[in-house]
């Protein structure tokens, strides 16, 4: 195994994973395989400690893997799996090749990994010609398909100019939601009634990272405003489509199929409104769910702020209707227009 291991990833890799004590483990597999076949046809049903030494870049069908690896550990096993992240990838490219011919090279490489999978016109292009291979990932998009599969964060460290991330099976896979991948954004939320309805947007966050906003939550908490602080899951292009609210606008459809309303309470995840009071979770569904909402009138600072405006809202909201939300949008409109209030 020593001899193995090194041969594969070298020394750092080997030492790191000995003196962690990975190696130890009674119920061990290590392999370097992307099929998952392989996970399979291994002589012991459930392993305590899982290390896959390929990168998952180069793995074809990265959610199946991740899925096939939940089913051979068994519950609290250890998964440790190594990856080329998007900014490793930039450092590298850019090292590799002059100027400016690295940018060039970077900005075409870019175009074809990270922007052509994303749309229905281009998809069948770059699968022709990268097999879906050596597939392009950010920190949090790896992140996000390791949750979806059933796992949580141990460690994640850099070596050798690879992420290599630990990661503990905590649940079976998820099977009632499908990831999106495309540059829209197809969201479950909470509607009238509690029923879930399915909101549209354009992506300003990298993909599969809807699955891990309670890690978001539980190591960033909330920040001014009651949007998670420091939300890493943000790409650029999304914080500049958020200030002109060009984010929201495909929301339209669902104003258009009477979902939602010009103005009303902000149409939230289960994982988001899990946060709020029970009795504000109740309250909430009495009402139908709005493009405009209170927050942009009053402007609240934290979740308890957040949640009384939504109640008072509601409360006047049931009282005169029509008068309530005409009142509402006049005081969001100044704010928007003349106090540059925006969709962080």
């Amino acid at each position: 195994m020593e001899e193995f291991i090194k041969n594969y990833s070298g020394d750092k890799v080997y030492s790191f994973l000995k003196d962690n004590e990975y190696l130890s483990s009674d119920d061990l597999l290590v392999v370097a395989t992307g099929e998952p076949i392989n996970l399979i046809n291994s002589e012991k049903s459930k392993y305590n400690t899982l290390i896959n030494l390929k990168r998952i870049n180069k793995i074809k069908d990265v959610d199946t893997f991740f899925r096939t690896a939940n089913s051979v550990l068994a519950q609290g096993g250890l998964f440790v799996g190594c990856a080329e992240t998007m900014g490793q990838r930039k450092v590298r490219i850019l090292k590799k090749y002059p100027f400016p011919f690295n940018s060039i090279y970077f900005f075409f490489d870019y175009i074809l990994k990270r922007v052509s999978p994303k749309m229905k016109m281009t998809r069948w292009f770059y699968l022709w010609i990268t097999d879906d291979r050596n597939r392009v990932m950010s920190q949090p998009e790896i992140m996000g398909r390791l949750y979806y599969a059933g796992f949580k964060e141990e460690k994640r460290l850099d070596i050798d100019r690879k992420t290599f991330f630990i990661y503990r099976k905590y649940k079976e896979p998820m099977s009632d939601c499908k990831p999106s991948y495309g540059l829209w954004l197809k969201a479950k939320r909470i509607g009238l009634n509690g029923k879930i309805i399915t909101v549209y947007k354009f992506r300003t966050m990298v993909p599969y990272s809807e699955f891990i906003q309670g890690y978001l939550y539980e190591h960033n908490s909330l920040k001014e405003g009651g949007k998670f602080n420091e939300d890493f899951r943000i790409t650029h292009l999304g914080s500049l489509m958020r200030k002109v609210w060009l984010d929201e606008l495909p929301m339209i459809w669902n104003l258009l199929k009477g979902e939602i309303k010009l103005v009303g309470v902000r149409p939230l995840s289960p994982q988001y409104l899990s946060l709020y009071s029970k009795e504000m979770q109740e309250l909430r569904a009495t009402v139908k769910p709005g493009l405009l909402p209170p927050f942009y009138a009053d402007m609240p600072k934290n979740i308890e702020e957040i949640m009384e405006s939504e109640r008072r809202y509601i409360k006047q909201c049931k009282k005169h209707p029509v008068k309530t939300d005409f009142r509402y949008f006049f005081r969001i409109l100044i704010n928007i227009l003349f106090h540059r209030k925006r969709s962080a």
